[in-house]
């Protein structure tokens, strides 16, 4: 675990040297937005530190009930149930909603939080190739005909970046009878026109049965959300056991998330920010003969192919100045091992071009360029 200060900021500080963020999920900048610390602050005056109770005790604040509306707004659903960690909120619902008898489908590469909610919720467990349609519809045609079924998904897969296939999966799940719950982690404030997610950026809105987001991503905190018709939040709020015996998010964490939506809908600049640096950093990367897996994510794979390889080039790019992550096994496979490069909309196209010369300078040393 590699100590830096602080985490999500273009550029971080470890062991007092000065590296270039190109590691963080922040992707939008905002957890250091003066106007998302400003509500953090706010809220910390008024609320303490956190609620010391359940939300169904003495743990719901008024913060909480506004940001799940003002979540089913942006998100276009009925109604959304907050959890304290994204984690939560994947194993959290599909371990309450799902059981013995049923049957759950699940892309390869899926979360973990997803792949540990199955396992907690008993039912079956069929997996398809990643992003195969005909692996999906040959494990829905496998199901007895009767049995509930529920198709679940990343919406942007967080190692490599690309999209889930969703407009074939509600095909499929019409054609068998199949509900669709799609986890938008990596999605929300990044795909779609105005950064909605991955519902908007293929016109699907009010279209999947249940939609997920974490915080921890583009709204710079911690917890999640789970969207969907008013009668299964219901069910949820009163028997999932992750959300019913613990501590509800601290206020301080609702008023950052609250501010980071506003500041993301009313500040479409910072997405085009985002873009132009993703786009930017994506091409020279290419021009550069690196191996760069195609998405339209602010998540860039750089296939390597070798985790030691891997490994070596994080090394010596932090000791370049720049930060990435190795992605090595089990993550991936060990001949899919890459550098995981992802992109934050206040880096400074100075911060982009020293960036590269130090991929250019670590790439040709590791002879992978």
């Amino acid at each position: 675990m590699r100590v830096i200060d602080p985490p999500a900021s273009p550029v971080v500080l470890k062991n007092g040297k000065s590296l270039i963020m190109l590691g963080s999920n922040n992707y939008l900048s905002l957890s250091t937005h003066p106007d998302v610390i400003k509500a953090a602050k706010g809220a910390l005056d008024i609320y303490g530190t956190g609620t010391c109770s359940s939300r169904l005790l003495s743990g719901t604040t008024s913060l909480h009930v506004q940001l799940e509306k003002e979540l089913s707004r942006f998100k276009e659903t009925e109604d959304t149930l907050l959890y304290s960690t994204g984690y939560m909120t994947m194993a959290g619902t599909l371990s309450t909603l799902a059981g013995e008898g049923d049957v759950i489908l699940s892309d390869q590469l899926n979360h973990a939080s997803i792949i540990d909610g199955i396992r907690l919720s008993k039912a079956q467990a069929k997996i398809y190739e990643h992003s195969d349609m005909t692996s999906l519809e040959e494990n829905l045609a496998s199901c007895e005909s009767d049995v509930n079924k529920l198709i679940v998904t990343d919406g942007v897969f967080s190692m490599k970046g690309d999209i889930a296939n969703l407009p074939e999966i509600k095909r499929l799940a019409d054609d068998y009878g199949a509900l669709v719950m799609v986890d938008d982690a990596h999605g929300t404030g990044v795909l779609g026109q105005n950064g909605h997610g991955i519902l908007e950026h293929f016109n699907m809105e009010n279209q999947v049965d249940l939609v997920c987001c974490t915080f921890s991503k583009v709204f710079g905190s911690v917890g999640g959300a789970v969207g969907a018709r008013k009668e299964i939040i219901d069910y949820l709020r009163f028997n999932s056991r992750p959300f019913l015996f613990t501590a509800s998010s601290p206020p301080s964490v609702v008023a950052t998330v609250l501010a980071a939506l506003q500041v993301l809908e009313r500040s479409p600049q910072l997405l085009r920010n985002l873009r132009q640096n993703v786009n930017f950093l994506r091409k020279n990367l290419e021009e550069l003969r690196f191996k760069v897996t195609p998405t339209q994510t602010p998540i860039i794979p750089l296939l390597i192919g070798n985790d030691k390889k891997a490994f070596q080039m994080a090394s010596q790019l932090e000791e370049e100045g720049v930060f990435v992550n190795p992605v090595v096994p089990p993550a991936v496979s060990a001949e899919s091992s890459l550098i995981r490069i992802s992109v934050m909309a206040s880096l400074s196209q100075n911060n982009l071009e020293r960036a590269l010369e130090k991929f250019k300078l670590v790439g040709k040393r590791l002879d992978l360029i």
